[in-house]
């Protein structure tokens, strides 16, 4: 179904109108939508992927990691958490200098063949490539735990800084430099979550592959304007409830009481997991949000491609398209 502007940043199928009038309760994703992190996350996974290149794989050449290669990858479906991300590239650029191939080309060759099963499906094509990277893999040893997995904690000091490092995982961090989530943007404003209270009273919540703690950190005591109970902070559960795998959706749509709901997103693992949630006899409506994206209009394509219902640029624009102001 053809996708109409609306007016300046908000796009919508024209049937939308029916089913916002049914909407009782709202859901967001944070990464992207709550706050903006392509200088944190987006960061420390060209932070982490650079140092261990050079100093686990000894590889003193490669290409940069671009916000494109980022995007490319979470376009597939399958790369929702940053780590996963940041290892999928790892093992790309690895193979690339090992078949001496340009990093980039081969990258994207490698985002070709990836799909919704994410590392997995990044893994056995490299296996098929003779690219031989046995040794990095073993050295990496992932996914593992936070607390002890090589790839993990470099990201997690890398990201986090020594003080939220130590207080997360009561271990000294090896990197002296602030944490890159001090870049976090929030794009969250009170003004927004008083509009949104007066239409879905309590029936707020998230469901993000972040921890509550990093959640907490960057929100502050905007996060108490939500129902954490109810919300799910997947880097905290186990890695089966991921997304795009519906679960975690399910269960926040349930706890707050929701009989038809608004999931917020700007990811393609947001879009399928709601897809999935819905076929499973849940009514969750989608709305992506582009605006935090580098380039903007590649991802509005996508989204329209998908037949999202709902396109905003940003999450201040959501009063006007649920008809509130």
């Amino acid at each position: 179904m053809k996708l109409k502007k609306v007016e300046e940043g908000i796009y919508a199928q024209e049937s939308i109108a029916n089913e916002i009038r049914d909407i009782d309760g709202i859901i967001f994703d944070c990464d992207g939508v709550l706050v903006d992190v392509s200088n944190s996350y987006d960061l420390a996974i060209q932070r982490t992927t650079s140092y261990i290149l050079k100093e686990i794989a000894n590889i003193s050449k490669f290409d940069p990691v671009t916000s494109k290669i980022i995007d490319a990858f979470k376009a597939t479906g399958g790369f929702n958490d940053e780590v996963d991300l940041t290892y999928a590239t790892i093992l790309s650029f690895a193979a690339a200098n090992n078949l001496k191939k340009s990093g980039t080309q081969f990258v994207f060759e490698v985002i070709k063949n990836a799909d919704q099963t994410g590392i997995k499906s990044v893994e056995r094509f490299l296996d098929n490539s003779n690219a031989d990277i046995t040794v990095l893999k073993k050295k990496l040893n992932y996914p593992g735990s936070h607390i002890d997995n090589l790839l993990y904690s470099t990201f997690d000091q890398i990201f986090y800084g020594p003080k939220l490092y130590f207080k997360l995982f009561k271990k000294n961090s090896s990197f002296a430099e602030q944490g890159l989530i001090e870049n976090d943007i929030v794009l969250l404003k009170k003004e927004l979550l008083e509009i949104l209270k007066k239409k879905f009273g309590n029936k707020i919540a998230i469901v993000s592959g972040r921890g509550l703690e990093s959640i907490r950190y960057s929100l502050e005591e905007l996060l108490d304007e939500f129902d954490v109970e109810n919300s799910l902070f997947l880097e905290d559960e186990s890695r089966d409830l991921a997304k795009p795998n519906p679960d975690s959706l399910i269960r926040t749509f349930n706890g707050i009481g929701s009989s038809h709901c608004l999931y917020v997103g700007d990811s393609m693992e947001d879009f399928i997991m709601a897809q999935k949630a819905t076929k499973m006899g849940n009514k969750i409506t989608f709305c992506g949000i582009i605006g935090t994206s580098k380039y903007l209009e590649e991802k509005k394509k996508l989204f329209e491609e998908k037949n999202v219902p709902l396109i905003l640029n940003s999450i201040d624009l959501l009063p006007k398209a649920l008809n509130l102001v």
